[in-house]
């Protein structure tokens, strides 16, 4: 019988459902939506039943707190080397072997995702499978997608493997009066990561497209060829005794969209953006502009362009003030998120001239500065190496590929030097981890007590400052889970998870108990891939409760597949942060997602459907 429609429920689902378009829309960032719902709920207290110290209750979330610390011991983890020496020890042990470093990349990941939060250890293995791809002639698209897809599907090992983990686990604690363990689905989570990944290296590996062409650098990977010019200043050229900025106010004022990126003198190359040298004759001038722009550039300003000479890579990574052609992605919390390049002050307050954006498999380069950017959009970047870490320490970007300095080490050292740069904590960072593991896995504390003194060990053994643990914590993550934790304590004060709980329970008049099973697993999987899966673990585990006792089913059963489901959103490249992180820098379709990540759905919804039954029964 389903429950009858009141006031009440009626706002709540209308918030639920202003909150749901603009996660999808992404009008508003995701954690300023969820403070928007937390704020609403408050206004509209006689309704919804949500209390101010209610609707704050979220920042005290033992789920929350958590979360918090997992990011920290991940950041004293990865700062060790550990994982970037596990990238070069699988670059020899494969051999540039396709299939072999497939194989490792989705093992080494999918294991340290169980026990290390999977966004940072993605973010670590995208520039190092990027570059033991370039090094061994292959596409690195047919290898990132499965690299977001095993660290997805190792999350499912462990409490601590993700956040959806950690947040059904406090659920459980309130529905059901017991939390989950550290390894209490862990039986299912192995078998689920062992199909899932006997599909990437089968027919996933089949289906996976390769979109970046092999051994391709930079400037090929975006398709600059003809957006890369030299010209040579004549000397009857206007534009002598002008500085950088003074020429590119000049070009701009006339309506060409030109860039200056280097000038070369007398065989040496200083970076536009650092230098104050002023234009002379007989100067080197490489510029990002169409063939066109720069045919008019040079008729117009006595410059001749040298149509044979080709712009490569290594030619933007020899400048003596140690410029650099960095690929990037913006993160979805980035400062960047939402305004146009040329109100960026890329250039201005970092040195730093964007070349091209790829957008999926689409590439734009030109008018640039009118282009707003985006969450997942990949950034071709001429910068200075203080200007990149400075970005990528403050989680602005993430660098998925940096062009070597042909001036740097040879091979062979570089890998001697990698194999000898992990750090004198790592055995401290690592002993630490694995205590806080233990801790919670023989229940001497609950986990949020053993993740927070895990941090503290990492602070006072030096393993990390308290400023790093600080910037380590994916902020906005934070701030989305405390905001739509109230929504779920609203639509329970308002009968809303009843409501849809009836219809589910309508269902046993055709389906069997799996049936239902089934239903509620598609139905927050599907969500899981249009929202965040913190949202809807947040929305659909009171329902899927409530659904099992309504039919007489079991209740923890129904918790764990819609925890399994929302860990697993395959089909799209905004259902799950590391599908995002690959969604550029593997120059991906979004079709490919569905291509690729529909059949590893429906497998995994099978295998954990019936992996639920047969180990908690129905």
């Amino acid at each position: 019988m389903v429950s009858p429609l009141s006031f009440e429920t009626v706002l709540v689902f209308a918030l639920v459902l202003v909150a749901l378009l603009l996660f999808v829309t992404e009008l508003l960032p995701s954690d300023t939506t969820a403070l928007a719902v937390l704020v609403s709920l408050v206004v509209f207290e006689p309704w919804t039943g949500v209390t101010a110290t209610e609707a704050i209750s979220g920042f005290a979330s033992p789920a929350t707190l958590t979360i918090v610390a997992m990011y920290m011991l991940s950041e004293g983890v990865q700062r060790t080397g550990l994982v970037e020496r596990l990238g070069a020890i699988l670059g020899r042990a494969t051999g540039g072997n396709e299939r072999k470093l497939l194989g490792a990349t989705v093992g080494t990941t999918g294991l340290a995702a169980g026990v290390v939060n999977n966004t940072p250890i993605v973010a670590v293995f995208i520039p190092m499978i990027s570059d033991l791809a370039g090094r061994y002639g292959l596409s690195p698209s047919k290898l990132l997608l499965p690299l977001s897809y095993a660290a997805m599907l190792g999350g499912t090992l462990t409490l601590v493997g993700t956040a959806t983990n950690i947040l059904a686990s406090d659920f459980s604690r309130q529905l059901l009066g017991h939390p989950l363990s550290m390894f209490e689905f862990t039986k299912l989570g192995i078998i689920v990561f062992l199909v899932g990944a006997a599909y990437l290296l089968t027919v996933g590996r089949w289906l996976t497209p390769a979109r970046i062409a092999p051994a391709a650098d930079l400037t090929e990977r975006f398709d600059l060829g003809n957006h890369l010019v030299r010209l040579v200043v004549r000397e009857s050229s206007p534009l002598i005794g002008a500085n950088v900025d003074e020429m590119e106010a000049e070009l701009a004022a006339a309506g060409h969209d030109l860039d200056l990126l280097q000038i070369e003198r007398d065989g040496e190359a200083f970076l536009a953006t650092t230098t104050d040298r002023r234009v002379e004759a007989g100067d080197l001038l490489t510029v990002r502009a169409s063939l066109q722009t720069a045919n008019r550039v040079a008729g117009d300003y006595a410059l001749r362009h040298r149509h044979r000479d080709e712009v490569t890579e290594d030619d933007l990574s020899e400048t003596p003030n140690r410029g650099t052609l960095v690929e990037v992605v913006i993160l979805g919390d980035s400062r960047f998120v939402g305004k146009r390049i040329g109100d960026s002050a890329l250039d201005e307050r970092f040195d730093t001239t964007v070349l091209a954006v790829r957008r999926g498999d689409e590439v734009t380069k030109r008018d640039l500065d009118t282009l707003d950017l985006r969450a997942g959009d990949t950034l071709l970047l001429q910068t200075t190496a203080g200007a990149i870490a400075y970005l990528a320490d403050r989680d602005e970007v993430v660098v998925t590929h940096e062009a070597e300095d042909p001036r740097d080490l040879d091979e062979a050292t570089r890998a001697e030097a990698d194999a000898t740069s992990l750090d004198a904590n790592a055995p401290v960072a690592v002993a630490i981890l694995l205590g806080v593991i233990a801790i919670a896995a023989l229940g001497l504390f609950p986990i949020v007590i053993a993740a927070l003194g895990g941090v503290v060990a990492m602070v006072v053994t030096g393993c990390l400052r308290p400023t790093e643990a600080y910037e380590a914590v994916s902020w906005n993550v934070v701030f989305l889970l405390a905001g739509v934790i109230p929504l779920g304590l609203a639509m329970q004060n308002t009968g809303g998870d009843a409501l849809i709980a009836g219809l589910l329970v309508a269902s046993t008049a055709v389906l069997p108990l799996v049936g239902v099973l089934v239903l509620v697993y598609l139905v927050t999987s599907l969500l899981a891939n249009v929202i965040t899966p913190v949202a809807t673990v947040v929305l659909m585990i009171p329902v899927a409760v409530d659904t099992a006792a309504r039919i007489g089913a079991t209740r923890l059963t129904f918790l764990l597949a819609v925890m399994f489901a929302a860990s697993t959103a395959f089909m799209t490249p905004v259902g799950y942060q590391t599908n995002l992180m690959v969604y550029g820098p593997g120059g991906y379709r979004f079709t490919d997602y569905v291509r690729v990540g529909a059949p590893l759905q429906l497998l995994v919804t099978v295998v954990t459907t019936l992996g639920l039954v047969a180990f908690w029964g129905v």
